[in-house]
């Protein structure tokens, strides 16, 4: 006999048939789309690029690197003929650092809207704006005196001297020198085996420039009229002092004109300084290593 088995029952919704785990919910459909998938990830990586370039390019953000320290020493080398010292190149950075702060203004300011020029001009432009809005210094009589008093060594008039140098061409030792020097004392023509050079009115400023501090000072303490050995950078030299005209001070009457323009003019320098490293503050500075 045939047995007819009914029909199945039908599932409630949301029921899971027996013996089954239960499912996680579907995901709608617009989620699965692969043109969402692109989009979003297309947007992920152009706020990831706006952020890394928003760091890198932050109008408010200067690094002092290493790229500022060797085009200081470059620039001062081929000026000087030397590398800076450590106090020269920090204040080399400082300059520049200035200068940046200044080019940095001048853009904010838009001041290079159709102008073609260098960062120099930007700069310049900047700084003009920042010199419009300086007022004038005004002293009196007495204060001017005192900051001339304060500042007389660039008004006196040094001691100069003249004297002679007779380099034995390549022999700088100092035994062949003093040797040189006692003929000379003796009667030899100082052309006679070296190269002659006279020098008129050096200060001593320029002496210890040229020559070096010890050289300087052994040359002011000689004799005059007689041949020395002295030693210079460059080796030793036969050197003869021929006259010194003495230090000469300067009197304040004879100069206040002049002392009443470099006071204004320090002042203001002062005052452009000050306004310039105001506006610095609203930067962030990084410094990627102190001046060596």
């Amino acid at each position: 006999m045939s047995t007819t088995l009914p029909p199945p029952a039908r599932l409630a919704a949301g029921a899971e048939p027996a013996g089954t785990a239960p499912r996680r919910a579907a995901w709608p459909a617009w989620l699965k789309e692969p043109l969402l998938h692109f989009l979003l990830l297309g947007g992920l990586l152009f706020a990831l690029d706006h952020w890394l370039v928003g760091r890198a390019d932050d109008p408010r953000r200067i690094v002092v690197g290493a790229a500022v320290d060797e085009e200081a020493r470059t620039l001062f080398g081929n000026a000087r003929g030397r590398a800076p010292t450590a106090e020269e190149l920090k204040a080399l950075r400082q300059v520049w650092l200035d200068n940046e702060v200044l080019y940095r203004e001048g853009l904010a300011l838009q001041v290079d809207k159709a102008d073609t020029a260098i960062r120099e001009r930007v700069i310049f432009k900047s700084l003009s704006l920042v010199d419009a809005g300086l007022q004038r210094p005004t002293t009196t009589a007495q204060g001017l005196r005192t900051w001339f008093e304060a500042n007389r060594a660039k008004y006196d008039e040094p001691a100069r001297y003249d004297f002679q140098e007779a380099a034995l061409g390549d022999d700088n030792s100092e035994s062949g020198v003093r040797a040189f020097v006692q003929a000379l004392n003796g009667g030899l023509p100082g052309e006679a085996r070296a190269g002659l050079r006279v020098f008129k009115g050096r200060p001593h400023a320029n002496i210890v420039q040229s020559y070096g501090a010890d050289f300087a000072k052994a040359l002011e303490a000689g004799p005059v009229g007689a041949w020395q050995a002295l030693p210079t950078r460059e080796g030793w030299r036969a050197v003869r002092l021929d006259q010194v005209a003495p230090a000469r001070p300067a009197q304040f009457e004879a100069l206040a004109g002049v002392v009443q323009q470099d006071w204004v003019d320090a002042t203001m320098s002062e005052r452009r300084t000050a306004r310039v490293r105001e506006l610095a503050r609203k930067y962030r500075i990084v410094d990627e290593g102190a001046a060596r």
